[in-house]
């Protein structure tokens, strides 16, 4: 689920770039607001009744129709909305809006289902309910129907009869939508999704152990019970945030706004049950909700821009859609950016996307967005939408920041795990030996950023408690700095005799968890988490070789520094093993675990 607004009150909530979308609802309608003068647009609050699965809802929108722009001179869309908890009226919801009237766009923000002044409960951008919803939005857009006011507009350009030339935009929640909206509704010229989801299996309870498709799985992972709690409490505090709601806003039985089947993820997920009983079922909802299970129906031109600092969609999930989209003819390219849901929301570094203070002007991926749309709502067929994959380097203080490139890099350097702990960059160099560490009944590592540091409380650096995780360490980087562009994978081998015992119960529940990352060492001793990601694994079988892929990074180790890979036995943000599980890793140089790097620049010796 997800984003959180630039409110300092909620910052890890909604995002700051609107991020992180039958009961009669005559009665409940708020009456018509006269349009407004803002700058070179007009807006226009209205409300627009759509049929949402099972039920009627009225969804709050604000329409921007810029100066000039009628029936005689008509102009593209743009369709926006909130991220997870936000709504319409959030300043970054707002920006974007105003962003694109200013230049000559009508754009359309509204609050998603189940978010602000919009009815329904809340269903996770499923293309069935939400999906549908836009698609009516869209039919608005067209002039094909009337806001509850009676408002009907005829200065949208279109292709064809009730065909509108739209493109949607928006982060988190408010980007899944947009792959929901186009895959039912092939009007949709344009798409661009920020820091979202590909599959909310993956991002709620990770597994990043002998993935099958994409970031998906055959064995449920490790519950990411922070971030999901936070977005569960937030989607049932809405009553509280916007009080008088109409009755189409009532969810399933046991929650207030959410519909019956999120509910019963999160039960689940919560229960002592999980993965077990129910575990097959609720991977299929989830996985229905998510663009995994509907990217084939995307036809529409997609922009692609994930965060580098973020815990909850990492950059392998936009990367899944990115190779999906391109697999099957769609268009689409890739931006990673600096900043996603743990980092630098509230404070882009220089030069970074923030449509908040409505920089698309001057900083690379909001020239690129212009670029997309230019090119795809105006058919402006000379403009230069960018290379296929860019992405940001922290280290470059001179000249551009974003490096380009046809793909994204596969590049792959080797290191192996030695017995002594050391990793090597040759087989024969793989000194003999064993080690073991085991799991506390409690978290012993903590990587994330946790929620009480995203609302700005005090939060520990990255920690690992002794005898409960096993690490490897390279020898300094030499000649010249090296880059690692991509996901990382760890090979690995273990011995685990307790989770032998009960690893082929039919629930998967005592499968082996473990949780793998890599650290930058200073030659002072100084370490640093790389981007403060860790790939958590629900081991599908101990008793034969397993990979773990880990999160995407863009990362520069200077000379000096070393590498070192940390298996870990739990994390604070998940759950993890239960029982008891020591865990052994032998090294031997005819049969040892490996790590392979996506390295773009220098060497690892």
């Amino acid at each position: 689920m997800p984003s959180a607004p630039r409110a300092a009150s909620r910052p890890v909530l909604r995002i700051s770039l609107a991020l992180l979308a039958g009961t009669a609802l005559a009665a409940s309608l708020a009456p018509a607001t006269p349009a407004t003068a803002a700058g070179p647009y007009t807006v226009t609050p209205l409300k627009v009744t759509v049929r949402a699965g099972d039920r009627d809802c009225a969804v709050d929108a604000d329409l921007y129709r810029p100066h000039g722009v009628d029936a005689a001179h008509p102009a593209p869309a743009v369709l926006t909305t909130n991220g997870f908890g936000g709504s319409k009226a959030d300043g970054s919801t707002d920006a974007i809006a105003k962003a694109f009237a200013a230049r000559g766009y009508v754009a359309l923000a509204y609050s998603g289902l189940g978010f602000g002044k919009t009815g329904c409960p809340i269903s996770l951008d499923d293309p069935r309910t939400d999906g549908k919803a836009a698609s009516r939005l869209i039919d608005f857009l067209a002039g094909a129907v009337a806001a509850d006011n009676g408002t009907r507009i005829d200065y949208v350009t279109k292709d064809g009869p009730g065909d509108p030339r739209v493109g949607m935009i928006g982060g988190s929640y408010g980007g899944a939508i947009q792959l929901a909206t186009a895959a039912v509704d092939h009007r949709v010229d344009a798409l661009v999704p920020l820091v979202t989801w590909n599959d909310l299996a993956y991002s709620l309870d990770p597994n990043n152990a002998d993935r099958t498709r994409g970031v998906s799985g055959p064995v449920p992972g490790a519950y990411k019970y922070q971030w999901t709690g936070g977005f569960f409490l937030i989607g049932e505090a809405q009553g509280l945030v916007h009080p008088n709601l109409d009755v189409s806003r009532i969810g399933a039985a046991g929650c207030l706004h959410f519909v019956a089947p999120a509910c019963d993820t999160k039960r689940l997920l919560d229960s002592g049950r999980y993965p077990a009983e129910g575990t097959a079922a609720m991977v299929r909802y989830v996985r229905g909700v998510s663009p995994v299970g509907y990217l084939s129906s995307v036809k529409a031109p997609t922009l692609l821009v994930q965060g580098q600092n973020d815990s909850l969609f990492n950059l392998n999930e936009a990367t899944a859609t990115y190779r999906t989209l391109t697999a099957q003819g769609t268009t689409a390219k890739m931006i990673w950016q600096s900043w996603g849901h743990s980092g630098g929301i509230k404070n882009p570094p220089k030069g970074e996307l923030d449509l908040a203070r409505e920089n698309l002007d001057t900083s690379y991926v909001g020239r690129r967005i212009l670029a997309w749309f230019d090119r795809y709502l105006r058919h402006r067929t000379v403009t230069d939408t960018g290379p296929a994959f860019a992405y940001y380097r922290d280290w470059v203080t001179e000249g551009p920041v974003y490096a380009t490139a046809s793909t994204v890099p596969a590049t792959r350097s080797r290191l192996y795990l030695s017995g002594d702990g050391t990793l090597v960059a040759r087989r024969e160099q793989v000194a003999r030996g064993s080690r073991t560490y085991r799991n506390w009944a409690l978290a012993t590592s903590h990587s994330e950023t946790s929620l009480a540091g995203m609302l700005g409380l005090p939060d520990p650096e990255p920690y690992d408690i002794g005898g409960t995780y096993l690490d490897w360490t390279s020898a300094p980087v030499a000649g010249g700095p090296v880059d690692v562009v991509g996901a990382p994978e760890v090979t690995l081998k273990v011995v685990s005799p307790a989770t032998e015992r009960v690893q082929n119960s039919s629930d998967a529940a005592d499968k082996l968890v473990l949780f793998a990352k890599l650290y930058d060492i200073a030659p002072d001793g100084g370490k640093m988490l790389v981007h403060r990601l860790v790939a958590p694994a629900r081991v599908p079988d101990v008793t034969r070789k397993f990979t773990v892929q880990l999160p995407g990074i863009v990362h520069r180790y200077e000379p000096g520094h070393r590498l070192r890979l940390v298996i870990a036995a739990s994390d604070t943000a998940y759950a993890g093993n239960r029982g008891s599980k020591p865990v052994t890793v032998t090294s031997a140089p005819e049969d040892t675990g490996v790590l392979e790097l996506p390295v773009t620049h220098g060497v690892l010796r």
